[in-house]
């Protein structure tokens, strides 16, 4: 019986790691599963999904999101600054190198996340600056704009 056909709830997953099973709905719908938690990734309708959740670039885009307003909420806190609410847009696009004057890759498409960062609250201009600032310091932030590498291999007992 294959992973995917049991449903999510009879998966284990080892804390720190998260799992991603196709969950056999549809062409794209998978289960996104960290131990404690479960939902799904899916395409659009027009890309041939069921629209059951997040695209992945969706998904990455929260994430960043998510890390930069939690990272802000903290800071402000350890600092007592009147912050009230973080709201975090984020847009992904590919755009042209040659238009991009900070890319250091010149030919082809670049990847660009556009993130505007509400700040709510009595801040003054000092204490905007500095969240601003710290917004860039997220760890997420942090982990896509350095070297990444992603080491994938077959797992231990898939059918050759």
């Amino acid at each position: 019986m294959s992973e995917a056909s049991v449903g999510p709830a009879a998966l284990s997953v080892a804390p720190g790691s998260v799992l991603v099973v196709e969950s056999g709905e549809g062409l794209f719908k998978q289960y996104l599963l960290d131990g404690r938690h479960q939902f799904f990734a899916d395409e659009p309708v027009q890309a041939g999904g069921t629209d059951a959740g997040p695209n992945p670039y969706e998904l990455l885009l929260m994430s960043l999101g998510a890390c930069t307003a939690m990272t802000l909420r903290l800071y402000a806190r350890r600092k007592q600054w009147p912050l009230e609410r973080v709201a975090v847009r984020l847009r992904h696009a590919r755009i042209h190198a040659e238009d991009c004057a900070e890319c250091e890759t010149k030919t082809g498409l670049v990847d660009r996340i556009e993130c505007e960062i509400e700040l709510s609250g009595p801040l003054d201009a000092a204490q905007r600056t500095r969240l601003m600032e710290i917004a860039e310091m997220c760890p997420v932030h942090r982990t896509l704009t350095s070297e990444i590498t992603i080491q994938s291999r077959l797992a231990r007992g898939s059918p050759a």
